[in-house]
């Protein structure tokens, strides 16, 4: 399955990148603030329009240094020295790892000599590029987007982020460039061979799990290097059978992320992650689940993506015959979204255990194609049903009529019901336990679906699926 394309929001501080988000994703979820570079960490979203699923990643302000009496008299955090290194260093990754990058822009200021050095390199790629011109709130003010013409980039949208004006303009230019692009991956031979992407907050040993996983098979097919702060493949034999090991630069929680390439280390985090059929979550047993751990964990599930938690740096903790089990419950406590993950404790320094990691992800990846008969399918269905029927809304109850697996990797299970709607997420869940307690989906997401159909022919096909 091809990833799915990034689109990567860009631009100086203060010129309502984080509001743009807000407004593509539907969600509040980056931090917006008037104080210029207020975004600190890269916010990854998922938004769909005209049919085209796709990425939005939001981007901390590339701070620029500007001499007194320049135009742009924003006000920037001190010391923000070195501008055109700056500009360089993360446009040139903007370029790299986005499908589509729309540089924004504030009408009400004008064109920026900032904007100018952004749009220079930008030009030179071979990406599609897109000016928002934020901030123009009333008609009149249209016209302030034409100046940006001047910075050679071929399409101009006016908007306004934080009213929603002229947005719907802009993601149908999105849109019909993502629809000429191919992803980096879809030229890719298809294959069914496993890869892993290996995950987590810095420091947590995934690069020494990478290496003592590499130095335990000395098969090694490829190494595809980048730098320290990309994600690196490396094809390694495993009981004969080729696995793909892509390690990924350390995610760091907000506030914490460093100016310069290392801000760019998410998006390729969250590419890796599309990529992979298995993550393997790395958390560090000294310091336990974070909070960074439960967004990595999102990201994961956000992809469909199958999971083992890896609690690394085992050997480093005091424990006695109660430890691991007390760590197991802490651990399905702080994601228990994800309770059908499983966990092993590792040392990767000392190699305890290292052994259990590509066993595991290998039975997980598994996992991902098992597929259900149909009649087991509906089976388990009624049974579910029968022991707790939904809850009634108002004077309709909701009515299981017929269910069968339509796909796997990873299961998806499509649900025929009187109305949808009325189907709750707790239901959902309720339903996806059910299954799981009947199959072993182990460290597998599953899909469900759920869509209204005329109830005498989905009665009529149950009928004749329990009678084959």
């Amino acid at each position: 399955m091809p990833r799915k394309k990034i689109v990567a929001l860009a631009g100086r501080p203060n010129v309502g990148k984080s509001t743009l988000f807000n407004r593509l994703v539907g969600e509040r979820l980056a931090v917006t603030h008037e104080i210029p570079g207020t975004t600190r960490d890269r916010l990854h979203g998922e938004t769909y329009w005209n049919g085209v699923s796709f990425h939005v990643v939001d981007t901390g302000g590339i701070e620029v240094y500007q001499p007194a009496g320049s135009r742009d008299e924003s006000p920037l955090a001190e010391g923000s020295a070195d501008f055109v290194a700056e500009i360089i260093d993360q446009a040139m990754v903007a370029i790299e790892d986005a499908d589509v990058i729309v540089l924004v822009v504030d009408a009400q200021f004008g064109v920026t000599a900032a904007d100018e050095a952004v749009a220079e390199i930008l030009r030179r790629s071979d990406k599609p590029v897109l000016v928002a011109a934020n901030k123009i709130d009333e008609k009149r003010q249209e016209y302030g987007a034409y100046d940006f013409y001047s910075l050679g980039l071929e399409t101009v949208v006016g908007i306004s982020a934080i009213h929603g004006l002229g947005v719907g303009d802009l993601l149908d230019e999105l849109v019909y460039r993502l629809g000429d692009r191919t992803s980096d991956y879809d030229d890719e031979d298809e294959d069914d061979h496993l890869k892993i992407a290996i995950v987590g907050r810095p420091n947590a040993g995934k690069s020494t799990l990478l290496n003592k996983l590499i130095g335990q098979d000395r098969a090694i097919v490829s190494d595809v290097a980048g730098t320290t702060r990309d994600a690196i493949d490396t094809d390694i034999t495993f009981f004969g059978e080729r696995v793909t090991l892509i390690d990924t630069a350390g995610i760091r929680r907000r506030g914490r992320i460093e100016a310069g390439v290392e801000r760019y280390s998410v998006i390729r985090a969250m590419k890796a992650i599309g990529r992979a059929d298995v993550a393997l979550l790395v958390i560090d047993a000294d310091v336990g689940v974070t909070e960074q751990d439960e967004h990595i964990a999102g990201y994961i599930i956000d992809e469909y993506k199958s999971l083992v938690i890896v609690v690394n740096k085992w050997d480093a903790v005091e424990k006695d015959a109660f430890t691991m089990n007390a760590f197991s419950e802490s651990i399905r406590d702080r994601l228990h979204f994800v309770h059908y993950a499983p966990v092993i404790f590792i040392s990767a320094l000392h190699g305890k255990r290292v052994h259990q990691v590509l066993e595991v992800a290998h039975r997980v990846w598994e996992a991902r194609f098992l597929r259900m008969p149909t009649s087991e399918v509906n089976r388990v269905m009624r049974q579910a049903v029968e022991r707790h029927p939904p809850h009634r809304k108002g004077t309709k109850r909701l009515k299981f009529l017929y269910a069968s697996q339509v796909r796997t990797d990873p299961p998806l299970i499509l649900f025929h019901v009187n109305d949808p709607s009325q189907v709750h997420f707790t239901y959902k869940r309720y339903l996806e336990n059910q299954f799981r307690e009947a199959y072993e989906f182990e460290g597998t997401p599953i899909r469900m679906s759920f869509r209204a159909r005329d109830s005498r022919q989905a009665e009529s096909r149950a009928r004749r699926t329990d009678e084959s």
